[in-house]
């Protein structure tokens, strides 16, 4: 299984040259396939959105597909995401994404689709793997109103991947909030370990073993 696992895509040339390095080959041999599921939940501009999808689809990929995982057979899901060399979850709402995998029943087939393809997350697609992704973490991060606004009082986390949680846009202009007060605000109440990574940091995952890999910046509190 490998993973990278960004919080704002492959913003600079240390993320892609993992990439290539976990793929193995150029992109233009390989096909993409990128789920937009996450970014459908959250309102307002997504400038955001179409700025990351036109970043990923020039790095002249062989095939690019997207996929929906809402409202399509679960065959039909699974035989799409098997297609692709590279699986790329963008971002917005973690508990939106966490909730279509469990809901469609994806969570076996995704992680026998991760066995032999590379994953790239967004943000969002970033965070899913952990398992303490519940409404205890909701609270503890204070993103609680992000999950009551799906009508939902509770997640179960899809994956169970990791002990670790993952919180993305440390310092980031988009989210000024989120400065080092922010994040001792969380790691004082946090009783799991938790990562902080900012718009060019990634958390890089090749089967039992784990870095990070940056232009920029993270924090780490076990």
């Amino acid at each position: 299984m490998e993973l990278l696992l960004t919080a704002s895509g492959l913003r600079n040339e240390t993320l892609r040259d993992a990439l290539r390095d976990m793929l193995g080959k150029p992109f233009g041999s390989a096909n993409v396939v990128y789920v937009p599921t996450a970014s459908v939940a959250e309102p307002g501009d997504h400038g955001w959105f179409v700025a990351d999808m036109n970043r990923l689809h020039g790095l002249g990929w062989r095939e690019f597909d997207v996929l929906e995982l809402n409202g399509l057979p679960r065959r039909m899901v699974l035989d799409r995401l098997l297609h692709a060399d590279v699986i790329y979850v963008a971002g917005g709402s973690h508990y939106h994404l966490a909730r279509s995998v469990t809901g469609n029943d994806l969570a076996d087939g995704f992680l026998e689709a991760l066995a032999s393809r590379v994953y790239v997350g967004v943000s969002a697609g970033s965070m899913i793997f952990s398992r303490n992704l519940t409404e205890h973490s909701a609270d503890v991060i204070g993103d609680t109103r992000d999950l009551h606004v799906l009508g939902a009082t509770t997640v179960e986390p899809p994956f169970g991947l990791f002990d670790w949680y993952l919180k993305p846009h440390l310092y980031s202009p988009n989210f000024p909030e989120r400065d080092d007060s922010w994040a001792d605000r969380i790691a004082s109440r946090a009783d799991f370990p938790i990562y902080f990574i900012d718009d060019e940091t990634a958390i890089r995952v090749r089967d039992d073993k784990m870095d990070v890999i940056s232009e920029g910046r993270w924090r780490f509190h076990p």
